[in-house]
């Protein structure tokens, strides 16, 4: 799960924190299609909602 305080901050701009939040959003699905190739599998895309509900909810 990714740090909010480590992808934005105060200073930024809306459109620099959305940009950060899709580079984040791009390089957590990019990890998820490399950890599932590794294994022979094909990854599913990462939900934006998942990152907003603990593990137990989803």
């Amino acid at each position: 799960m990714a740090n909010a305080n480590a992808i934005i901050n105060d200073e930024m701009t809306l459109e620099e924190k959305l940009a950060a939040i899709d580079l984040a959003m791009k390089n957590a699905q990019e990890m998820a299609n490399d950890e599932a190739i590794s294994k022979g599998l094909t990854a599913a895309p990462i939900d934006p909602q998942d990152f907003l509900m603990c593990e137990g909810c989803q």
